[in-house]
């Protein structure tokens, strides 16, 4: 068995417990569990999925998250899940969540935000690259490189829930300077 996961329905109410693979495969409603993560100064953490993924790999993320295990909440889940990737134990804020519809399955995305005041250890076998960009940078970026769809999706509601950076911005191929080049 792998990662089990609460199958939940249309309104985030739990139907039964089944492995994540399982509900991929199928297309089964599960749940997800991510954080924006800002530095003291505003900067939120992008980073670089590794080649060797199963999901994504080689792309862009902005939200650090996984799915929700069972019994677990969606705040838990974050929590977990930025101890587990970036090494740092924090407290997240629940911001909204909302029925993603998915490149590769349909799940609830819990959106959390923490402000990270120590510094991150990247799990290597999760993160490739990482850097923290200005929320200009980032809305630049989301648009104009190799980001994960569902990423872009949960970028614009975010955009949206916390009025986001506004107007018109000048296209890009990378990110800022000093940034990976391998885009």
């Amino acid at each position: 068995m792998g990662e089990m996961v609460e199958r939940v329905d249309e309104q985030d109410q739990i139907l039964g417990v089944v492995d994540r693979g399982e509900a991929i495969r199928r297309r089964w409603l599960h749940r997800v569990a991510t954080t924006v993560c800002r530095d003291p100064d505003g900067r939120i953490l992008v980073y670089r999925r590794p080649d060797h993924v199963s999901r994504f790999p080689g792309q862009y993320d902005w939200l650090v998250g996984g799915a929700v295990g069972v019994g677990e909440t969606y705040p838990a889940a974050a929590s977990r899940e930025l101890a587990e990737e970036l090494g740092v134990d924090t407290p997240t804020r629940f911001l909204f969540k909302y029925l993603c519809r998915g490149v590769i399955s349909p799940y609830w995305m819990g959106v959390h935000e923490a402000v990270l005041n120590q510094p991150v250890v990247p799990d290597a076998s999760e993160i490739a690259w990482h850097a923290w960009l200005t929320p200009v940078e980032l809305r630049a970026a989301v648009h104009d490189t190799n980001f994960v769809p569902d990423a872009r999706d949960a970028f614009d509601r975010y955009q949206a829930e916390k009025g986001g950076p506004r107007g018109s911005l000048p296209r890009r191929s990378s990110l800022p300077p000093g940034s990976e080049r391998s885009l």
